[in-house]
């Protein structure tokens, strides 16, 4: 009897935790870019771009990649698979809204399967300058979402997008 009160414990607990663990996540990061927003736009809807600047390809610059479709097309596929610093997935372009958004899917096989919304936001900032936002949301579905409650998203990726947006200021504003 005491090892079944023991388990209802244990599940009662765990019910608990997913029921307070957050379901949903957007972590975002801002740059200026001294470049105009159609620029910025046209370079970030290519998705290969991002070999020039994406602070993964660094951590794996032998990652196998490979396409489908047309680059800055709808439905275009990037795929990749690397090292355990960058893991397998792809990433599809979904949605342009012309010279101030770029929305992808971006399906992760490994180091474990998920899914989330990539985005980049484009506004005027002044005449030739652009305010670029770069982020990701997602679902965590239940019982998963428990392990965000000891997993700081923003943390764990944060680094990665101001490293990231970086590059890519670096990158326009020399080219």
């Amino acid at each position: 009897m005491i090892v079944l009160y023991i388990l209802l414990g244990i599940l009662g607990v765990l019910v608990i935790l997913a029921l307070v663990a957050p379901k949903k996540f957007d972590v975002s990061r801002s740059i200026l870019i001294n470049r105009s927003r159609s620029d910025v736009y046209n370079y970030l809807k290519l998705i290969n771009n991002q070999d020039h600047w994406s602070p993964w390809k660094k951590k794996d610059p032998n990652m196998k990649q490979s396409t489908e479709g047309t680059d800055g097309e709808i439905g275009f596929i990037s795929r990749w698979e690397g090292n355990k610093d960058v893991g397998s997935g792809e990433q599809e372009l979904k949605k342009l809204v012309n010279n101030e958004e770029v929305i992808t899917e971006i399906r992760f096989f490994k180091p474990w399967q998920s899914q989330a919304d990539g985005y980049f936001r484009m506004k005027d900032a002044d005449a030739n300058q652009t305010e670029v936002t770069w982020g990701f949301t997602g679902s965590n579905k239940i019982p998963w979402n428990i392990f965000m409650l000891f997993m700081n998203m923003d943390k764990a990726v944060g680094k990665d997008f101001n490293e990231g947006l970086t590059e890519l200021k670096k990158t326009l504003e020399n080219s």
